[in-house]
């Protein structure tokens, strides 16, 4: 097996960060239109598909925290390669 040094999963601690943060900028962006909908429909401008809309970017919001849920456990799996690659366990490093 090709023997990996601490540098590998220490790589993927930015690609990990700018991620997490574009999840939250659509998060964000998502939740506060679902707000506005929300505002239009108690109204009374009650469209025929703005119901559905909202239910359309409710599942994505759901994807989304699901999403930012896993960026969250890698994170951790990469701290937890980095210490097991400290400790000198190459095997389990793999």
């Amino acid at each position: 097996m090709i023997d990996i040094d601490i540098n590998t999963p220490a790589l993927l601690f930015p690609a990990i960060t700018l991620l997490m943060l574009a999840y939250t900028n659509r998060f964000l962006s998502l939740a506060s239109l679902v707000r506005k909908l929300h505002d239009e429909y108690h109204r009374g401008e009650k469209e025929k598909n703005l119901l559905s809309q909202i239910k359309n970017l409710r599942s994505r919001i759901n994807l989304i925290r699901y999403m930012q849920g896993l960026g969250v456990l890698s994170f951790l799996c990469c701290v937890l390669c980095m210490y097991v690659i400290y400790r000198g366990w190459t095997l389990m490093a793999h």
